[in-house]
Formats: structure tokens, sequence, C-alpha cells
């Protein structure tokens, strides 16, 4: 039943061969791994004005050269990431850059960051959608955690479907969105040119002087700003998810990306100055500019839910990202092994599901408000920025390659810019982000405590030719039995097969019923040692804990393994098991991890 429904839900399993299919060619691509970037758009600007809103609305020219300052820095970034790219083609981005330039510590400070930025990469994008959603329906406010986490739900069911599939689904919303914001730039723009504007439209005139403006305060706009950069660096950890040539269409697609990006959040900066929009608890600055424009009509709710959907589903960046860099790490041990391990749709299903319940509990943490999880998003994703960008600074003064100079420069300065917006969240936001300076030293330490665990469990399994193995004599099996029963008469023949060294342990609870036992086995089975143990307390782990022990230390002077079988039965259908008493699992369980013996079940089947 839960393998048809799993099938119904993800679909019938991919052949391994069938990988090559799921590459993402650029059209797939720019819309699977640009919505992050792209979605921020709707964001950005209102993080601006929310601080410039501080001071007056007098000073939201301000946010006209503040998005050129975000424009510049974004320039930057692309150029460097597109370095990153041809650099790195196996992908891994930020942490393999920091890796191998910085060092580990700076590599997992980076991962860390990352991995961090896209489970808030689910939960901002989502709970924007979701905002964007209850702000053209107002009626809705009171549900916004549970359309978030039910969002969440179905954007994971929809990856784990696997990559193109995934890919050819949310392509649409994608573009649809583009067009969307560019019709709505575009008749805004028209209006403006033509005169034809709301004569309760009021702006401040750029360069207007405003009181009590400070460059601090400036400064602090513009690192609120810069989170409408979120999510370029997603590209760079998901070069092998591209078609061949990967690292050119990985380049092609950042570049893409950087000039939508560019043209939306410069199209809605200025529409929202013009407008004189102001920030509002219960109504995205994007929709108040889609009112303004076109009024509440079908073009208002077409960039209303275009924009939710976009929003939703940036967090498809994430979950495209996330499981390549949690591969990445658990590559190089810094992570449990099952995230290199391919699902049925030929995903890393095992990465997928954890972003989706994290993203969940962070939903539900804080309340699906974006004002809440935007600042320790932001800081997530500027740290491996600066990272990279250094750890690039140091790859060309190390290797000196052909024009290195020039690409020294780009990352020079994009590394002082993300540093200095860095710096500022830290000092502005502290009370909202002081939780990464806690969590990711401890983030680094689980890595490092991971990596040490397998590199001492690959020392003990690795075998060194110049130590022999102890040779094995003999085998001495013993057998815990309850009563005489045909489960016990199958694991008694199946010992005899392979030794006449057999022990029958029986765990008697009074001697009366010793004495019986005895008797009866004496009879039924004379040519195996019947070994009965007292049980004062009714225990039957302590007691024959106490005999193998024994055996164990006699059996070890002679080169000989202990084997305990155990014999149990196995009910027609699951729900009898409950009407048996499960003695025999017990057992399994506590000698696994408490003894230095061969555990072995023999499994007998009912037929009814």
């Amino acid at each position: 039943m839960f393998s048809s429904f799993k099938r119904l839900l993800i679909g019938r399993p991919l052949k391994s061969a069938a990988l090559g299919e799921q590459k993402l060619n650029i059209f797939k691509a720019l819309a699977i791994l640009s919505s992050d970037a792209l979605s921020s758009v709707a964001y950005g600007t209102e993080q601006i004005l929310l601080v410039l809103a501080t001071i007056s609305v007098i000073a939201y020219w301000y946010s006209v050269p503040i998005a050129v300052g975000v424009l510049f820095l974004l320039a930057a970034l692309i150029l460097s990431y597109r370095q990153i790219i041809y650099s790195y083609p196996q992908g891994g981005g930020a942490y393999l850059v920091s890796k191998e330039n910085i060092g580990e510590k700076a590599g997992l400070i980076a991962g860390g960051s990352l991995l961090v930025d896209y489970i808030l990469t689910v939960a901002v994008s989502v709970s924007a959608g979701t905002a964007a959603i209850t702000s053209a329906i107002p009626s809705l406010h009171q549900h916004t955690v549970s359309i978030a986490v039910i969002l969440v739900i179905l954007i994971t069911i929809l990856n784990l479907r696997g990559l193109t599939e995934s890919a050819t689904i949310l392509a649409y919303p994608v573009y649809l969105f583009v067009l969307a914001l560019f019709v709505l730039i575009g008749v805004g723009i028209f209006k403006i040119v033509t005169g034809n504007v709301s004569a309760a439209v009021q702006h401040a005139p750029i360069g207007t002087p405003v009181q009590g403006i400070t460059l601090f305060l400036l400064l602090r706009a513009f690192a609120s700003g810069c989170s409408a950069l979120t999510g370029v660096e997603a590209i760079s950890n998901a070069i092998p998810n591209f078609k061949d040539p990967a690292p050119k269409n990985a380049a092609r697609t950042l570049v893409l990306m950087g000039t939508l990006l560019a043209l939306l959040f410069t199209g809605i900066t200025f529409l929202a100055y013009y407008y004189g929009i102001s920030p509002k608890h219960d109504e995205t600055v994007v929709s108040q500019i889609a009112r303004e424009t076109f009024g509440r009509n079908y073009l208002y709710f077409f960039v209303q839910g275009t924009t939710a959907l976009i929003l939703v589903l940036a967090a498809n960046t994430g979950y495209s990202a996330f499981p390549l860099l949690a591969f990445s790490l658990a590559k190089d041990k810094y992570m449990p092994r099952m995230f290199t391990i391919r699902g049925d749709r030929l995903g890393y299903s095992n990465g997928i599901v954890s972003l989706g319940i994290a993203s969940i509990v962070l939903i539900i943490v804080s309340q699906g408000k974006t004002e809440h999880l935007i600042p320790l998003y932001a800081v997530g994703v500027f740290i491996p920025f600066t990272l990279s960008q250094t750890g690039m600074i140091i790859k060309w003064v190390r290797e000196k390659p052909a024009g290195w100079i020039a690409k020294l420069s780009a990352n020079l300065i994009g590394a002082l810019i993300t540093l200095t917006v860095l710096i500022i969240f830290f000092v502005t936001k502290f009370s909202q982000v002081w939780f990464v300076v806690i969590f990711l030293p401890i983030l680094v330490i689980a890595f490092r405590r991971i990596n040490a665990h397998y590199e001492a469990v690959g020392e003990q399994l690795r075998i060194h030719p110049d130590k022999p193995a102890i040779q094995i004599e003999g085998n001495v099996i013993i057998v815990p039995v309850a009563g005489i029963t045909k489960v016990v008469e199958n694991s008694i023949n199946y010992a005899k097969s392979i030794t006449d060294q057999i022990f029958a342990v029986y765990v008697s609870f009074d001697r009366e019923d010793e004495k019986h036992f005895e008797e009866k086995w004496e009879k039924w089975q004379p040519d195996v040692r019947l070994v009965t143990l007292q049980s004062h307390y009714r225990s039957v782990l302590q007691p024959l804990s106490k005999f193998i022990d024994t055996i164990e230390h006699k059996a070890s002077e002679n080169n000989y393994k202990v084997t305990v079988l155990i014999p149990q039965f196995i009910t027609k259908k699951s729900w009898h098991n409950i009407l048996h008493n499960q003695s025999s699992i017990l057992i399994r369980t506590y000698l696994l991890y408490k003894k230095k013996v061969i555990v072995a079940t023999l499994p007998y089947h009912f037929k009814k």
C-alpha cells in the first residue's frame, strides 16, 4: 500500500542510465536556479524602504542611488561567480573555493552558511509568497502558517519527482513573473512619461536635503537592499545539473540571471520611488505599485498571482542547490553518507526531504513572517560571498594565470563590498542575527566530529597486509529457547548443519518449570546440550548475557567465534505482532550493541 502511494506521489523509479536525461538546458536552468534571485525583486526594494522610513518619506529618494550600489555589487558577484564556474566545474561553489584556497575551517563555514541559507531560502520564499497571497485575499491572513506549510510539502513532493520534471513545471510561472513585472514596469514608466499619473502620487526630488540622514543609516539601507542578491551563488553550486558543456551553460545562465535581476530590481525601485510608496504591514510594495499602475483589475491580480507563484517557487533554488552541496560535504566525509545516495527519481532524496522538514520547522517558529527571517537569510549568504571572493583572490595571487590582475581586481572589489555589507548586518541587526554567531561554530564542530568518525571507522576497517587477520578455528552456536516448538526445531537443525558445538539456553523463573523443561528436552533433543539458567528477577537478558560472556571468553582462547542464533517467528499480518511477546527483538538489539559476538536471526514464517 505504501509503495503504491509512493509511486502515485513521485512516479516510477528511473534507471541509473537515465541520469543524463535529468540534466538541465539553459531555459530550464534559468527558471529553476534563478527563481530565488529573481523573486527577491519582490522584497528587496521593500527592505530598503523599511530602513529609510525610520527617517521620513522624504528620504525615499535615496532608494535610487542605493539601488545603483546594489547593482554595482551584483555586477562584481556575477563576474566572480562566473570565474568560479570555470575554475571549479565540479560544483561546490563557495564551499570548494574556500576549502581549497583558505582552509578547511573556512570551507566548512561557507558550506554550513549555505546549507542554512538554503533552508532559509525555502522558508523566506514560501513565507513571502504566502504574504503576496494574503495581500490579495486579506481574509486568509489568519491561515498564513498553514498555507506556507502546505506549499512546502507540495514543492518537496514535486522535487522528489525529479529535476527535469520539476523544472518543466516551474519554468512557466517563473517566466510569467518576469513577463508580468516587465509589463508592470513598462506601463508604469509609460504613464510617468505621458503624465498619466494620479495627482495623489507625490515624491521628493532626487537630491532633496533630508534632516537626520546619516551615512550609517544609508549603509544599513544598502545592506538591507542587498537581500535582493540572495540566490546568485546557486548556479555555481549546481553545475553538475547542467547539460554539457556544463560550465559554459552555467556561465551563460548566470549572466542571463544577472541581467534580468538588474532590470527588474531597477524598475521596481524606480516606480516605488516615483509613486511615493511606503511599506505596509498588510500589503507588499509590489502590490501597491501594481494597484497604482493598473487599479485592482485583472492585470493587478496577474502581477500578484505570478509574484506569489515565483516567491513560493523560488524555494526550488534551495531544493536544487541544497542536495548538491550536502552531497559535496558528505563526499568529503563532513555529513552523513546518506546524502550521497540518489533516490528512485535520481535526485538526492535525503537532501530534499531534510530541507523540506527543516524549512517547515523554521516557518512554524517564525510564524511565517519574512521580516524575522530576511536578516538571517542575508547574513547566511554574505558569509560565503565574502569567503568565496577571498578564496579567489588567494587563488589568483598564488597561480598568476593570464589576465590575473583584472580577475584579482574584480574579486577584491567584491570581497570589500560583501565584507562591508556583512559587518553592517552584524552591527545594525545583531539582535536578529546573533544566532549565526553561535550556530555556525556548532555546525563546524559537528562537521569535524562527523569527519573524525569516518576517518576512525576507515582506519579500523582498512586491511593491513603486515597484520594478518586472526584465523577462526571453529564456531560455537548459542540458541536461546523459550519452549519446544517448530521455530526452535528449525533453529536447532540449522545450527547442527554448521557445527556440533551447540548450546541451547533456557531461562527459567522457577525450579519446577526448569526441571520439567529439562525432562522434555532430554527426550526431544538428547544430542544437543541444554543449559538452564535461573532468573530470580524475571529477566531473560541478565542471565543470558553472563552465560554468553563465559562462553565467549573460553572460545576466544581457542580462536573460536561465538554465534547467538535467535529463533524468531514472522506473523502473516503485521498487526498480529502486538499479540506476541517480541523478546527475540529485545535480545538481538541488546547483543548487537553490548557483546562481541555474532548475532543471527533465523525467521520462521507463519502461513496464517
